[in-house]
């Protein structure tokens, strides 16, 4: 690895995530050490209700921590205005736009948001941001249409497009393959990887498509019952952290193939 691609852009110290109340603090995971590094397609992935939305939900500061630490470029996540975190993270959610009406170049332009004036003009720069990230994704084809007639799987390529007109380091994407068929899945996060290596930006992801994202990240963060961990795939696989990331009654982890298989 060259010096430029070990920047560290995102990290925790000993990072609880939860929920408090006046009562009690309901801790999901405790101790979590990670480093994400420029570049750098990363796959959070764990079982269903462990967790990994609440993770990105702290890491983005949608949620507070209960305690430890979280640094985006060095800097601690607390000190970031909303404004600066904004020109540093992007975060692309499975929620419903606010409007379907949007034109996919109008959608696209919303990322230009923290650099545009109060009253949202864009400069000729903006617009040729824009303009690249529609290129990078390959909808120029869709870029006059109304977000209504897009699929499912275009409306997800628009999405992304517009975390990159944001221009951060980081881009932050909660289960991007949601409602996708395999084909689409196999895409998307295809995208993410080849967007990685172009751009150099950092790409974390939660995903349920595990044998994809085996095959496909560079580092994978692994939740479980027990703990958080994250390492290369291949480090993962012949640590066998796999084999303990679901019950062993109906499914197991073949570590010849680096895939999941249903017992028969």
């Amino acid at each position: 690895m060259t010096k430029e691609e070990k920047h560290i852009v995102l990290k925790t110290e000993n990072l609880t995530i939860g929920y408090s109340s006046k009562k009690e603090e309901n801790i999901i995971a405790s101790n979590i050490n990670i480093e994400l590094h420029k570049g750098e397609l990363i796959g959070l992935i764990g079982a269903n209700g462990i967790g990994k939305s609440t993770l990105l939900r702290t890491l983005t500061s949608v949620q507070s921590k209960l305690s430890g630490n979280i640094f985006i470029n060095e800097k601690d996540l607390n000190t970031y205005t909303n404004l600066d975190l904004a020109k540093s993270l992007s975060l692309v959610l499975t929620e419903s736009l606010p409007s379907k009406n949007f034109t996919v170049f109008e959608l696209v332009a919303l990322g230009r948001q923290p650099y545009t004036n109060w009253l949202g003009n864009l400069s000729e720069s903006d617009i040729q941001i824009i303009n690249k990230a529609i290129f990078q994704i390959n909808i120029e084809d869709l870029k006059n249409k109304k977000c209504f007639e897009l699929s499912d799987g275009q409306l997800q390529k628009v999405m992304i497009a517009r975390a990159l007109a944001q221009d951060t380091d980081l881009i932050i994407l909660d289960e991007p393959t949601t409602h996708l068929d395999m084909y689409h899945k196999a895409y998307i996060l295809k995208l993410l990887q080849q967007l990685a290596k172009d751009t150099k930006k950092t790409i974390l992801f939660s995903s349920h498509e595990i044998d994809l994202a085996i095959q496909l990240c560079d580092k994978l963060v692994v939740m479980t019952e027990d703990n958080v961990v994250s390492d290369q795939p291949c480090n993962l696989i012949s640590k066998g952290t796999f084999q303990n990331l679901f019950p062993k009654d109906l499914i197991t982890f073949d570590e010849n193939s680096g895939s999941f298989r249903v017992k028969k």
